[in-house]
């Protein structure tokens, strides 16, 4: 009861404070006395009613903000008409929706929600407008941040303009196509369509703030099990569109596409003289196509001859190949994508289409990049950015991450033995030192997942959902093992709290005090504790105690059943462990969820990034969440991160120039970061083009054999001999403002033919692992852009750092210092294999050494033009950057000119340390942007690329 009170009230007091935000800063004084006004409304308030964690709840959430969304856009044949029909439209879904969501998300993010929202809607075409029109689009947000409600706002606003038709593709198993047909009946339908005959009328979410039964759409889909629009429903459904809007909420499945195709059919309104061919018209569609980069995607081969022109009679794959006969069947009609993986539908070629199919599902007409939340936790936040220091990121995914070293027999990404090996068949017995029991690792755990939940509990948020994830196998048959060995453990915790410890037996109880100071005292955030005071083990035990009865162990199988359960009442008292596989890897979300148990051994880019059901909302606990993973799964969420940050820049770049998305997927389907996302994205074989423009390559992993590293010190040494004694020691830039860089030490050459770049990098070996920064790519991509008369002259630095001092070509310099990267590969692993890893090895500042004070004032002035705030990139609110981007710097640059940084690395290292007394040469190569740049040829050459049929 007081739950249901206070949301009322603290929705209140936020309509009220941002009708006051528009003209006065809010303060907390001013929040208190809202508060008590609105109060006074509620004569009978509950006794447990709690005004101070309410009135905090209101400041958490107003402090809330969100940067603003980013766009390319092609206005081609498309009429702009939102801004005049505006002040005409009642938006009464739109309204009733704002005031749902605004008690929850605050609010700034509501407000820019209704912003950006209205531009997606202004992309899409006027559904009044007459004759055939057709705009498909693209919305990227990050995992787990808010695209639902995104598109259930966009709903609302489109079904407020006149579409009449809306039809959501959500998913391909029950269990998310039911979260989603929920979350539509909250945000748009206002009614539960899953009730009994006596019940009647079962308003939800934006039924109960507007009840008006004019704003009850129809809708043909319920959330139950068997709610799609399968055979039976299809065959009895004979309604005519055109009247309230129509709503599909429906999986990407074979028979129910089909179905609502053959409904279509059905309802066709013309019939084209020449071909015959039925279609509906004067009935506008929108489609949303949730997680569009999975199932939406011809995955089919042959879609283009030998000269890349596409095949009309090629035959697509089949789930793309109805959505898009769906498609054709209207005159009028809008699709929008959602994902926060977009490569897949970057790739898909703009030109492409069938006679049968029409055009490919590329969003050709927009791409819009949100932004995220303040309160958002995602894959930066957990895993770093490349421009961190290397200390930083280790602190921070210490906070968060446990690597798992005792699921199999050794570490090796082919190993059949153990618990649940990387390489295990359907049927495989878990077992662990011969025993069908758990590793240390998962019990660790679910006592990890037992703290969280006191944790939260003791901070009063006991009326929260706690979940824990457990994803070790695609095999059901696995699953089920695991999770009998899950429960045998639940049950043997529930037997000590409630007769005592067993002689001989271990002490769970002590366990878990052992752990909580070990690894959870340290690290907690205060801010969140009552008081702001230290919790200590005395302070949760009793929670602990209450919380081990509630543990509930779930299969979760992709039924139905695993969302209504979760959204039942009181479920948010139960403890949720929850066993899956593919089930459990898109889009569904688990609420509260605290600890995630990952062995899955996929390297499919997308597919990685989307397991992350641990991104998302952790409001005041955030501190007490533990990702227990492999050491290699790290390494390439790691990289994934990194990979897609440079793609989201280069997407910031081409919004501030404003491109369109034709030329943004020509970019990054040559973009050296998919030499990263490929490796887990592309079977091996598969070919790409790749240019190095616009971009820079460093070696951060090299050979530590003595013969290499002589070998490149006298590639280095002979370079340097051949460019000649021309050179500017202890290079000054004059900046901005008076402002002046020195490179003390180091040395400068300007206008080096080349030949001699090339020359070097002929001589130069990269580690077969250094991916980007690969000298024979390099070194073809240069003579691809010689032959174009571009980069034909470069300037060299050999850079100082702090270290001992050694002579390079009869030049005196202090050597770099590097530690090794130890987060995924431990010193003695690097020792054998005979490789060292480092971080970063460029220093920004070092990129701007070839700029004078006006070229480095205009690559500032571009980078504070593209930067945007967005809290998911560790983007500050109100913080602009006082350095320009790398990406900045190489606009800046001459196009004909590239730049080439050389580091002489102290051998002094854990890895190299007392075998060799010589530097490690490392280099980068800066090249500038090129509106002249070629592509190389780059064929996959992945290690992982099996399916995982084949594992």
């Amino acid at each position: 009861m007081a739950d249901s009170i206070a949301t009322k009230i603290r929705g209140q007091v936020m309509g009220i404070l941002e009708e006051i935000r528009k003209t006065e800063t809010i303060t907390r004084e001013r929040i208190e006395q809202v508060l008590d006004g609105v109060c006074m409304m509620f004569p009978n308030l509950p006794p447990d009613l709690d005004r101070s964690d309410l009135r905090e709840s209101i400041e958490e959430r107003i402090s809330i903000w969100i940067g603003d969304a980013q766009e390319l856009v092609n206005n081609e044949d498309h009429v702009e008409w939102l801004a005049q029909r505006k002040p005409k439209i009642d938006w009464n879904y739109w309204d009733r929706y704002r005031t749902y969501i605004l008690p929850d998300i605050g609010l700034d993010p509501t407000t820019k929600l209704d912003s950006v929202t209205d531009r997606i809607l202004s992309h899409l075409e006027d559904p009044t407008r007459e004759g055939p029109w057709d705009r498909r689009g693209l919305v990227v947000g990050h995992v787990q941040s808010g695209k639902t409600a995104n598109y259930t706002g966009l709903i609302c606003k489109a079904a407020d303009a006149g579409y009449k038709i809306i039809i959501v593709l959500a998913g391909i198993h029950k269990n998310l196509r039911s979260q989603t047909q929920i979350r539509v009946e909250e945000g748009f339908l206002g009614y539960d369509k899953n009730r009994r005959p006596d019940e009647g009328f079962k308003a939800v979410g934006v039924g109960l703030v507007d009840p008006d039964p004019r704003l009850r759409p129809d809708s043909v889909t319920n959330r139950a099990d068997n709610g799609d629009f399968n055979t039976n429903r299809a065959q009895t459904f004979s309604i005519n569109p055109g009247g309230r809007p129509l709503v599909f909420v429906i999986k990407k499945q074979y028979t129910v596409l089909q179905n609502l195709i053959d409904w279509v059919k059905w309802a066709h309104t013309a019939v084209d003289k020449e071909t015959g061919r039925e279609s509906v018209a004067g009935i506008p569609l929108l489609v949303i196509d949730d997680e569009a980069d999975h199932a939406s995607v011809d995955t089919k081969e042959g879609a283009f001859d030998e000269n890349g022109v596409p095949d009309p009679e090629h035959d697509p794959s089949k789930i793309n190949k109805l959505i898009r006969r769906l498609l054709t069947l209207f005159q009028q009609k809008g699709y929008v994508g959602y994902t926060a993986t977009p490569f897949a539908n970057i790739f898909i070629h703009e030109q492409a289409e069938t006679a049968e199919e029409g055009p490919d599902l590329f969003p050709s007409s927009f791409i819009v990049s949100l932004p995220a939340p303040s309160d958002y936790f995602g894959p930066v936040h957990v895993f770093g950015g490349e421009g961190e220091e290397d200390a930083k990121v280790d602190a921070v995914q210490h906070r968060y991450v446990r690597e798992i070293e005792d699921h199999a027999d050794s570490l090796s990404l082919n190993e059949r033995s153990g618990w649940v090996p990387p390489r295990h068949r359907n049927g495989w017995v878990p077992r662990y030192m011969g025993e069908l029991t758990l590793p240390p690792s998962l019990v660790r755990a679910i006592q990890s997942f037992l703290i969280a939940t006191a944790v939260r509990r003791a901070r009063g948020q006991g009326n929260s959902h706690n979940s824990m994830l457990v994803h070790v196998s695609r095999f059901t048959s696995v699953q089920n093992l695991v999770k009998e060995q899950i429960d045998a453990e639940v049950q043997a915790a529930k037997r000590e709290f409630r007769y005592g410890e067993a002689e001989g037996e271990r002490s769970i109880r002590q366990e878990l005090e052992d752990l909580f100071n070990e690894d959870f005292l340290p690290t907690l955030n205060c801010e969140y504790n009552p008081s702001g005071r230290t919790l200590e083990w005395k302070d949760i035990e009793t929670f602990v105690v209450n919380a081990i009865p509630q543990i509930d162990v779930k299969e979760i199988n992709g039924s139905a059943g695993d969302i209504l359960d979760q959204e039942g009442r009181g479920s948010e008292h139960t403890l949720t462990i929850a066993v899956g596989g593919d089930k459990l890897s898109r889009g569904l979300t688990l609420k509260g969820l605290t600890t995630s148990y990952f062995l899955r051994a996929s390297r499919m880019y997308d597919t990685l990034m989307q397991m992350g059901r641990w991104f998302g909302y952790r409001h005041g606990y955030e501190d007490v969440c533990r990702l227990f993973m492999t050491a290699d799964l790290r390494e390439w969420f790691e990289k994934i991160t990194i990979a897609s940050e440079e793609l989201r820049e280069e997407f910031d770049h081409m919004a501030a120039v404003r491109g369109t998305p034709r030329n943004y997927g020509l970019r990054v389907r040559s973009h050296p970061a998919l030499m990263i996302t490929s490796k887990v994205k592309m079977r091996s074989g598969t070919p790409m083009k790749l240019s190095f423009a616009g971009t820079i390559s460093e070696t951060v992993v090299f050979h530590s054999s003595e013969d290499v590293i002589r070998s490149n010190l006298a590639t280095t040494e002979t370079f340097l001999e051949a460019i000649g004694e021309q050179y500017e020691a202890d290079p000054v830039r004059d900046r901005p403002e008076g402002g002046k860089h020195q490179w003390v030490n180091s040395y400068f050459w300007e206008n080096v033919d080349v030949s001699s770049i090339q020359a070097f990098l002929s001589g130069y070996a990269t580690h077969e692992d250094s991916v980007k920064a690969n000298s024979n790519f390099l070194r073809q991509f240069i003579e691809k852009q010689v032959e174009r008369g571009d980069l034909l002259k470069w300037d060299v630095a050999l850079l100082s750092g702090r270290g001992p001092a050694k002579t390079i070509a009869g030049l005196e310099i202090p050597m770099v210092q590097r530690k090794a990267l130890t987060r995924t590969t431990s010193v003695q692993e690097q020792i054998d294999a005979k490789k060292y890893i480092i971080g970063r090895l460029v220093s920004p500042r070092d990129e701007a050494i070839d700029l004078n004070a006006a070229d480095y004032a205009g690559a500032l002035k571009q980078t504070r033009k593209t930067w945007h705030e967005d809290a998911a990139r560790n983007r500050a609110k109100g913080e602009f950057p006082d350095d320009p981007s790398g990406m900045s710097i190489r606009e800046m640059r001459p196009q004909g000119r590239g730049l080439m940084l050389l580091y002489p690395l102290d051998p002094d290292n854990d890895v190299t340390r007392g075998k060799i007394d010589v530097p490690i040469m490392s280099m980068a190569l800066s090249f500038p942007t090129s509106s002249n740049a070629t592509a190389i040829d780059y064929v996959v050459n992945n290690v992982f690329a099996r399916t995982e049929s084949e594992l």
